[in-house]
């Protein structure tokens, strides 16, 4: 069984399953039934206080419910305004860490075949497999899980338009998505150094969706090895580079953040996650990069894997700066120290709503109206 699947059994009237959460929450303490006939603020107090609801009858009734439940979340306000960034960053996060928490205690049933066992339920089986893999017996799943496990199979067939590329990247289930494209552009139109142009090969480091891969075997790399800490992105990197008919031109070369051995690239690209702070699940690795691990793991190796000539790209926004999260002393400093000099900077502005149209409740929006996302150019000082 995939190790996604937890050995907590639970049983509730003629029914018993494993509990499945792909963003590692642990199985709730107390688990009822529960139906329509359970009043909504009843529903979201005892989800505050700990206890799960297994529902039983109509899948909409239940999509209702949670609905409703969100409605309460967010009316849940801090006391306080906070007092800087990076307060407001905290409090953001624990704010939405808490009503994922809440909104999760709402539980439906899939059957080993990955049906839900509610009365006019939708046909899940095609993404539930695609995320989940085979079912060995009944699961429990929290309804919110199952809605973005439902979503990410609908972008996973629709694909993401990359401008760049002039093609549409699919992403896999847990795989972050290319859907903010500045940064593609980004390595689309900074100037290869010769030495890329001479030897042809490049590596891709934290690939994702191999996006970035696509763009580099796209602007004439012969080959471009790709790594990934997530088998998932992996998978999702071999399938683009086949539907983009690049199989013979993207490598997958493991999890580790460089590829095994002692391989040097004349180009080394590299798309950390921007914030650096704890991820609260595995589904956050693509946005938080704890203590800036994998920004120091790319800079402070970067010049023992480089041919002669050949240039590390860093794309990174300055988010966390605006945040308080990180100076830029701090990432000119991490740079200097790794061996390494800056000699070119690309910067483009992002187009996404919450930056192009700030909702001014959000208590981020200061932050996301001044961000710049950057290429840095890195060689051997």
């Amino acid at each position: 069984m995939s190790d996604i699947h937890r050995p907590t059994t639970f049983s509730l009237s003629t029914l018993s399953a494993r509990w499945r959460s792909e963003n590692g929450t642990p199985p709730p303490r107390r688990l009822i039934a529960a139906d329509r006939t359970l009043p909504a603020d009843a529903a979201y107090r005892l989800a505050c206080e700990g206890t799960a609801l297994l529902w039983h009858g109509d899948y909409p009734d239940a999509l209702r419910l949670l609905h409703a439940m969100r409605r309460r979340a967010e009316r849940r306000r801090p006391r306080s305004a906070p007092e800087n960034p990076v307060d407001a960053f905290r409090e953001h996060r624990r704010q939405r860490a808490r009503q994922a928490r809440v909104l999760g205690m709402l539980l439906v049933p899939l059957d080993p075949e990955h049906r839900i066992r509610l009365h006019r339920a939708p046909d899940v089986r095609a993404a539930c497999l695609a995320a989940y893999g085979p079912l060995l017996d009944n699961s429990i799943v929290s309804l919110r899980e199952l809605l973005g496990v439902i979503g990410a199979h609908q972008w996973r067939i629709r694909g993401v338009e990359v401008p760049a590329l002039g093609a549409r990247i699919h992403p896999h289930y847990g795989v972050f998505s290319p859907v903010r494209g500045e940064y593609v552009d980004l390595v689309a139109r900074a100037p290869l150094p010769a030495a890329a142009l001479d030897h042809s090969t490049a590596f891709d480091l934290g690939t994702g969706t191999g996006v970035l891969a696509a763009v580099l075997a796209r602007r004439g790399l012969r080959r471009v090895l790709v790594t990934d800490a997530n088998p998932r992105a992996l998978a999702c990197a071999r399938d683009n580079a086949q539907r983009l008919g690049l199989a013979d031109r993207v490598e997958t070369a493991g999890t580790a953040l460089y590829p095994p051995g002692d391989q040097r690239a004349a180009l080394i690209v590299c798309n950390p996650p921007w914030l650096p702070a704890r991820p609260s699940s595995s589904l956050d690795q693509g946005v938080y990069d704890q203590d800036s691990r994998m920004l120091h793991g790319f800079l402070d190796s970067l010049t023992d894997r480089l041919r002669p000539g050949g240039e590390g790209w860093l794309v990174l926004s300055d988010l966390a700066e605006h945040l308080g999260l990180r100076t830029r002393a701090e990432l000119l400093t991490a740079i200097a120290a790794a061996g390494l000099r800056v000699t070119g900077r690309l910067d483009t502005v992002p187009r996404h709503p919450r930056a192009t149209a700030p909702d001014r409740s959000d208590p981020l929006h200061a932050a996301r109206t001044a961000e710049i996302t950057s290429l840095w150019r890195l060689t051997p000082a």
